[in-house]
């Protein structure tokens, strides 16, 4: 009999890279149960996506009662006040003093290629800066705006232009925020005109990247800037939002606002759903017909997002997840008495990591943050690397899961980083 593996091999592209050979059968808040009934605790949250947990009772229902409603009109033809009622509701949450707009797509790739179509339409410039390390689609502009070449840009041709990088500061690897803002000064300088700069992105915490939270003081340093040049700062808070840091948004820890902000995956807790929150006058740029799409602001997805932030205030998430983090980094400080590979334990709230370095090298080591992933999926638990040098776990189990599982999980990771030791 021919195997999932097999057919996949056969049936789907290779360029649709898969961490696991796990094939879901069903799932229940934080765990996953394969064809085979084999039971793994979910570390990854489909990246992030179900904050909320994989089936949270109140996003399928409130799914359903779509579904038996309506499922699709386009909001473009025939509108509906719950998409209305949605935009309203990010532009009071979304950080900043000023009045706001939203508008929905589907993917988060989707919502920073309107963020750079809005930025663009708004200033009048065309250039985008962006950071070393940031992750921000698999899209053209998406390819572009991402610092990081393999696996992402290899293969496919020449980038679109105007797109420029900066490195983005990184105490452990050796840049501070003082080199990077005098980077990017000297990127205005030799490379582009900063008056010819429509925005500059960045994620307030780094993700495909390390899970590198950007220091309060470069992000004041980037806002003082772009107010000095007239240039917009968008926040990519795709993988950020929605309570995984400890606040709704990322952004909420700093004591600025971006001008333009993006959201998506745990928007709608596992149903296709972006937006793009910003600036009312910003967001008013574009002319009618310029932003849009069949399936953008999806009745089911709103539908689920609506529900997504009733429970996220209704359970205390964002406090759930400062519980979590503390929890969790508590007990890798512990490991890291008996791991000397380990040289970094951080990210705010429930968004942190780990970074492993050879021992005999000091050297970044992506092999062994793999086989710590490797010896945990066979005991049962799904995590997931990432960074620049694939060096880093991150952590991105459900905000909900239960004090039982978090515990057995807990112990399955101290468990596999020792044996990796050996």
């Amino acid at each position: 009999m021919t195997s999932l593996t097999d057919r996949k091999n056969a049936a789907i592209s290779r360029g649709v890279g898969m961490t696991t050979q796990i094939y879901a059968d069903r799932a229940e808040n934080s765990e996953i149960w394969d064809k085979e009934g084999n039971r793994y605790i979910d570390f990854a949250a489909g990246i992030a996506v179900v904050n909320t947990g994989h089936r949270h009772p109140r996003i399928i229902e409130a799914v359903k009662a779509q579904i038996d409603r309506f499922t699709h009109t386009c909001h473009q033809v025939v509108p509906y006040e719950s998409y209305v009622h949605l935009a309203e509701r990010l532009n009071a949450l979304a950080p900043g003093n000023f009045a706001k707009k939203t508008i929905f797509v589907t993917t988060g790739a989707e919502a920073v290629e309107n963020a750079v179509k809005i930025a663009r339409a708004a200033t009048g410039r065309q250039a985008i800066v962006a950071f070393g390390g940031g992750f921000h689609g698999r899209t053209f502009m998406g390819m572009a705006l991402t610092g990081k070449v393999v696996p992402y840009k290899i293969g496919f041709g020449a980038m679109p232009g105007d797109v420029f990088h900066a490195p983005f500061p990184i105490e452990l690897h050796g840049v501070s925020v003082e080199q990077s803002i005098a980077a990017l000064k000297k990127l205005f300088a030799a490379d582009v005109d900063p008056a010819r700069v429509a925005a500059i992105i960045l994620e307030p915490v780094q993700g495909e990247g390390g899970f590198y939270p950007a220091p309060a003081s470069f992000m004041r340093a980037l806002r003082e800037i772009c107010d000095q040049h007239g240039i917009l700062l968008i926040a990519d808070e795709v993988q950020t939002g929605f309570a995984r840091t400890g606040k709704l948004f990322a952004m909420d820890h700093h004591d600025v606002a971006a001008d333009l902000m993006t959201m998506a995956k745990s928007l709608a807790g596992g149903f296709p759903l972006a937006a793009v929150t910003g600036r009312a006058e910003i967001m008013d740029a574009p002319a009618p017909g310029g932003l849009g799409g069949t399936y953008g602001g999806s009745p089911i997805g709103i539908a689920a997002a609506h529900a997504v932030l009733d429970i996220i205030e209704d359970e205390k998430l964002c406090e759930r997840a400062e519980q979590l983090g503390s929890r969790l980094k508590q007990r890798l400080a512990a490991i890291r008495e008996q791991a000397p590979e380990i040289v970094d334990i951080r990210g705010p709230g429930f968004m942190n990591a780990v970074e492993f370095n050879d021992v005999k090298t000091n050297l970044p080591s992506a092999d062994f943050a793999n086989r710590v992933r490797l010896i945990a999926l066979e005991k049962g638990l799904i995590l997931l690397t990432c960074g620049v040098h694939g060096n880093v776990i991150r952590f991105l189990a459900p905000i909900t899961i239960q004090d039982e599982v978090f515990a057995e999980a807990l112990d399955i990771l101290e468990a596999s980083i020792i044996e990796a030791r050996a």
